[in-house]
């Protein structure tokens, strides 16, 4: 439920507002003049400012505009006679989310504040997905020393100043959403929305109202209008991730938008026109897609106009270390710690890896790593199994090992058993034993049966 705020120099106005928006569950203040509007207001800042448009005093255009200023969250809606439309929706291009004439029924307020509240939590989730992209957008996840990732990142910027549909292929994990959010940025609608759409998480009919919107009563469930997200990211960029996952039925609809940059809301009749830049992204070969009938050619190359193929960890060997410095420092501020460099024993485990989650797995990893070290270096015994069990390096021995432990032939796995094997020997406590090898204590534990040395 919304808390509103009704402002109307004829009292009894704002207290038959009050008794019918309370009806329905709604916090409700009044106030009969824009000063003691703005008195409530730095007292308690509602959701919705309903305010009159004539009022002795400061009037409703006046009042939106402090409002605007000194409370930006709030959104105001203006009450207005017939005789006013044409102020109001000049109001509107000022700030004012819209206008309700007078007379109007509960119904029709309500109907609004409903409209209000979903766009409210839609732009809600917007900020929240915009500042997840911005965090992931940190510069040192695009740093790159390869050839290969230096040419995307010189074709990304170009085509950024276009205006063109872009598709970026790659397997998953390779940075497709930060190359997306980049383009935005480097574009002239960078002012606008970036909004990302992940195409494989929802089912057909909560993706087609996730795009386009609905109208309350299209479907079981539609309890209220809803705005979708190629309206809401009027002027800036949509992103649908995992462009492959779409059905059919949702292929056709799509490619008429980009074809008329147009469409219709789930249960609507009335054609909406937006203008946004459109970013897909798929980590399967849609050439493949389109031959064996999965995918519609048309909308392939619509959506191909430019193609942006993302290199894979694997292929980008020398920024494996320059990535994982980076990200284990943020990963360690992240966690409120003081960051720690890698031991070389680590570092060569990360370097030998395949990396099939390529940097999102890495950075997993490290972020497990982070939270997980206990010495002065991040040890190997930090990193997660699968990175042990499958590099390809052995673990650099301890000075104070036997000869028989140095043996070129011993894989990782029993290099690490006879190092833990000789500390304990020589420690007086598991104690000890653990701050020597630099894990603490339950990793101790887990290791020593793993390795039957119990």
């Amino acid at each position: 439920m919304a808390k509103l705020l009704v402002v109307d120099d004829e009292k009894s106005i704002c207290s038959t507002i009050e008794a019918a928006m309370k009806s329905v569950g709604h916090q409700v203040e009044t106030a009969d003049s824009g000063e003691m509007a703005l008195s409530v207001m730095r007292r308690n800042s509602p959701d919705v400012l309903l305010t009159d448009l004539r009022m002795d005093g400061m009037s409703g255009l006046d009042l939106l505009a402090k409002a605007r200023e000194y409370f930006p969250s709030v959104t105001v809606v203006l009450m207005t006679a017939y005789g006013t439309v044409d102020t109001a929706v000049s109001a509107m291009r000022n700030g004012a989310y819209d206008y309700i004439v007078k007379p109007f029924t509960p119904d029709q307020l309500e109907h609004l504040i409903q409209r209000i509240d979903e766009y409210r939590r839609l732009r809600a989730e917007n900020s929240k997905l915009q500042e997840t992209v911005d965090a992931l957008s940190d510069p040192s996840e695009i740093v790159t020393n390869n050839a290969r990732m230096q040419k995307v990142l010189d074709m990304a910027r170009k085509v950024a100043v276009t205006d063109s549909t872009i598709l970026i292929t790659g397997e998953s994990g390779t940075g497709k959403t930060l190359i997306a959010k980049l383009i935005h940025d480097a574009s002239i609608r960078n002012k606008g929305p970036f909004a990302v759409v992940n195409c494989a998480t929802l089912s057909e009919n909560l993706l087609e109202s996730e795009l386009f919107g609905h109208v309350r009563g299209s479907f079981t469930g539609a309890v209220k209008d809803k705005m979708g997200r190629l309206q809401l990211a009027d002027t800036g960029t949509v992103f649908l991730d995992e462009i492959g996952e779409i059905s059919p039925g949702l292929q056709t609809k799509l490619l008429r938008f980009l074809q008329e940059r147009e469409f219709e809301r789930v249960g609507d009749t009335k054609t909406i026109k937006v203008d946004v830049r459109i970013i897909a992204a798929t980590n399967k070969n849609l050439e493949n897609e389109v031959k064996n009938a999965h995918f519609r050619e048309d909308l392939y190359f619509r959506l191909n106009v430019i193609d942006l193929h993302m290199p894979s960890l694997r292929q980008r060997p020398e920024d494996i270390l320059l990535l994982s410095e980076q990200l284990l420092t943020r990963a360690f501020v992240a966690a409120g710690r003081n960051p720690r460099p890698m031991s070389e024993a680590a570092r060569q485990a990360i370097l030998s890896y395949g990396w099939p989650g390529n940097i999102r797995e890495l950075k997993n990893a490290l972020e497990r790593a982070a939270i997980l070290c206990s010495g002065d270096h991040v040890a190997v015994e930090d990193l997660p199994d699968r990175v042990l069990e499958n590099s390809t390096v052995l673990q650099k021995p301890d000075a104070t090992m036997s000869a028989a432990v140095t043996q070129s032939d011993l894989s990782l796995e029993d290099l690490e058993k006879k190092h833990i094997q000789h500390v304990l020997a020589t420690a007086t406590t598991l104690e000890e034993a653990a701050s020597i090898l630099g894990i603490n204590l339950s990793t101790l534990w887990r290791k020593r049966r793993r390795y039957g040395l119990e």
